[in-house]
């Protein structure tokens, strides 16, 4: 019988990316940043997609300083516009060859924190349709510029789908009391959690459809991560957490390098949660 090195893969090379493209959307943000780390320090090209041209490149630069010897391709991307999508997704092939990896991780709280952080009652349709458009409407645009582009390469991929906790449970009112972000009163809006709920119903959709042609879909929902909220909150919400804590941007990591590789070569349709066990209660 040959030894096990000859019948499978290490284990330490079921994560290895390299020579593989990625793409990460909402690349700059608080979340993205980590993401962008953990695929290129394991090999992957990455292309970091934001809003502005300015906030992919300032990203770039920071995690270029970090991780000399990896490549990372800012890249300015509204994923709302399909327009725009286009133009970047074309950018990205021009200068990595092949899609490997689509990390479709951008989403918004939108330009007026006032307007996003309403109360149900007081909602605008405005504003649900601009969540909607980032946080959905972009998922879908990315997903399918991307996807096109896997199925004509024929050799599959992996998709990954930031969702959230609060795409499969409700928030708790009780955690908000007295709780502020950016000076605001703070809430989870429905339209955020109608947004992250439809994701996990793309993602199913997508791993379905895509199965037979090697496109791996999944989705990824982090608990709570400390950015910027008030003392208040943090103790709030950790006392719900069975860890007793809320989770760190790099405590994501883990599970997308595991999405994104082929450690998880046998796993699609599924949506992976990171949130120190407040679902499991």
């Amino acid at each position: 019988m040959p030894p096990p090195e000859s019948r499978s893969p290490r284990v330490a090379e079921l994560f290895s990316l390299e020579g593989r493209g990625a793409i990460v959307t909402g690349a700059a943000g608080i979340l993205g940043r980590p993401f962008c780390a953990v695929l290129a320090a394991y090999g992957a090209r990455v292309a970091m997609l934001d809003v502005t041209e300015k906030a992919a490149a300032e990203a770039a630069d920071a995690l270029a300083r970090e991780l000399p010897r990896a490549e990372f391709l800012p890249v300015a991307c509204d994923v709302s516009r399909p327009e725009s999508v286009r133009k970047a997704v074309d950018a990205v092939a021009a200068r990595f060859g092949a899609i490997d990896i689509l990390h479709n991780n951008a989403a918004t709280k939108t330009s007026d924190r006032s307007a996003f952080l309403a109360r149900f009652e007081d909602y605008t349709l405005a504003t649900w349709r601009e969540i909607m458009a980032v946080n959905l409407d972009g998922m879908f645009l990315m997903a399918q510029a991307v996807g096109r582009r896997m199925l004509e390469r024929g050799r599959g991929g992996s998709i990954v789908q930031t969702a959230s906790i609060y795409g499969i449970v409700a928030s708790d009112p009780r955690t908000y009391e007295g709780s502020e972000y950016e000076g605001h009163a703070l809430n989870t809006p429905a339209a955020y959690a109608a947004s992250k709920a439809a994701v996990i119903g793309l993602t199913r959709h997508l791993a379905a459809y895509w199965a037979p042609h090697g496109i791996r879909v999944n989705s990824l929902s982090p608990g709570g991560v400390e950015s910027g909220q008030n003392e208040t909150f943090n103790q709030r919400y950790s006392q719900r957490v069975p860890l007793g804590r809320m989770g760190r941007a790099t405590e994501m990591q883990g599970a997308l390098l595991y999405l994104a590789s082929d450690a998880s070569s046998y796993v699609t349709g599924q949506n992976i949660v990171v949130d120190g066990g407040l679902s499991s209660w």
